[in-house]
């Protein structure tokens, strides 16, 4: 209990802490471009410290579940291109979306268990069946808000390792289109334009592109028996 309390505490005081010292004026569009110059050259001058701190950054945003992921995608193509970003970006978000995830699961599972027990069963079955097949169309389609995901999955018996390579690769799509706009980032005025109703279309086809697949296997498998 001790525990589940000091993790609390201490999640709430790096909260307070970026809202009282406004820290998102720097994952800010507008802070990195005012700066892109000067940022480049000291990226430039040390570039491995520089890739080391922005991993490390990216995850305890995504891992705390702060506003400013996006921003920092695009901000991952600015500095190191469309390779090297995705692969920084890939695993720094992966990593921190199962933080939180764990977080949400050792502190808040078994309060939502005792109150919603029932109803927490249908969904953990429904998952222990297909939860590789759900997770993945909930991470490509990009109406589902990343961090929600993250908290709700911890709320479920869904396995960590399941959960983690499962979001990595569901991820992948939408973080190479956001790295790839970053190279440009000069020409981005906001995020709101990037995903395009075209590309959300398609991102809809592959997240149940699995699910066709299961039942196409399914109907060959009967038709055999």
């Amino acid at each position: 209990m001790m525990k589940k309390a000091l993790i609390l505490l201490l999640a709430a005081a790096a909260l307070l802490a970026y809202f009282v010292f406004d820290l998102g004026q720097y994952l800010s569009l507008e802070n990195f471009k005012t700066q892109q110059a000067e940022i480049l050259a000291a990226k430039n001058a040390q570039p491995v410290l520089y890739m080391a701190g922005f991993f490390l950054i990216y995850v305890a945003v995504t891992g705390l579940s702060i506003p400013g992921a996006a921003i920092m995608t695009l901000i991952a193509g600015a500095l190191f291109g469309l390779v090297l970003g995705t692969i920084l970006v890939s695993f720094a978000s992966t990593i921190g979306a199962t933080l939180a995830f764990l977080g949400s699961r050792y502190v808040l599972r078994d309060w939502v268990q005792s109150k919603f027990g029932e109803r927490l069963k249908a969904i953990d079955d429904g998952l222990a069946k297909d939860g590789a097949f759900y997770l993945f169309t909930l991470r490509l389609i990009p109406v589902f808000p990343f961090f929600v995901i993250n908290l709700l999955m911890g709320l479920t018996r869904i396995r960590t390792w399941t959960f983690f390579w499962v979001s990595q690769l569901g991820m992948l799509a939408g973080t190479i289109v956001y790295v790839n706009a970053g190279t440009q980032i000069s020409q981005i005025e906001s995020t709101a334009g990037l995903l395009s109703p075209v590309l959300i279309g398609s991102f809809v086809l592959l997240a149940f592109f699995p699910w066709a697949a299961k039942g196409l296997i399914a109907y060959v498998n009967r038709r055999r028996g």
